[in-house]
């Protein structure tokens, strides 16, 4: 895929991987939706920044938990651009809990933010898509899927969902949609995580190294405009975690 001019969908892209997806794919000359729940002026700061590379750019609010707002995210990316040649799932929850307290919100609000979003954007985005017989989705997951960890069940739950979504879309919507997905490993680091959950990522990480959001966005665009002969296909970018 030639990326000058297309149209991309970038969901949560007011900040960290998102928003580093969001402006790379500026940098390519792609006009880009920017999609953020709560974070405006973050939002805002992204759109003028991909503004000032000579493309397009527009911010669009919505609580990926409500398809409505799903709905509404597609509708107004083609009443601006009257196309959809992009859509990349990078909004995610991820919140710690321990199993035993675990709600049933806390259940819902993680599958639904993480699994259903996904599902029913790339169902609207490739309504669009296919009227033009061409589209990419590109799905960010997570390595840590194929080696879950404690008080995180939700999340690593939903995030092994979405490897699966990864692959039955890529079934479905062929041969015109390819969908393929970034596993991503340590990146961007939480706040609270202190030197000594460093030295233990860094033991568990072949490379040694944490990695950075621009290591993702580099994956991202290989899926958009390295090959057009694949599809289905989850990749990891973990240092090599996923061999540790």
């Amino acid at each position: 895929m030639k990326l000058k001019g297309k149209v991309a969908i970038v969901t949560g892209s007011a900040k960290r991987v998102g928003k580093e997806i969001a402006l790379t794919l500026g940098r390519r000359g792609v006009n880009v939706v920017i999609h953020y729940h709560t974070s405006f002026k973050e939002a805002q700061d992204v759109v003028k920044k991909i503004e000032r590379m000579g493309v397009q750019a527009i911010a669009i609010q919505g609580d990926l938990t409500q398809t409505s707002n799903i709905k509404k995210i597609v509708l107004k990316t083609i009443e601006k651009f009257k196309k959809i040649d992009i859509l990349i799932n990078s909004a995610s929850l991820y919140e710690e809990g321990n199993i035993l307290a675990l709600s049933e919100m806390d259940w819902d609000k993680h599958l639904n933010t993480n699994l259903k979003a996904p599902f029913f954007l790339a169902q609207e985005a490739a309504k669009a898509m296919l009227k033009q017989k061409a589209g990419k989705i590109v799905n960010i997951i997570d390595s840590d899927v194929s080696k879950p960890y404690k008080n995180y069940l939700p999340y690593l739950v939903s995030k092994a969902g979405l490897v699966g979504l990864t692959h039955t879309l890529a079934i479905e919507l062929a041969p015109h949609i390819q969908v393929n997905g970034i596993s991503p490993g340590p990146v961007l680091l939480q706040q609270h995580w202190g030197p000594k959950m460093i030295r233990a990522i860094l033991k568990v990480t072949p490379l040694k190294k944490i990695g950075s959001p621009i290591d993702i966005a580099n994956a991202v665009l290989f899926c958009l405009e390295g090959t057009d002969f694949m599809t289905g296909a989850v990749i990891p970018v973990d240092g090599g975690q996923h061999i540790e």
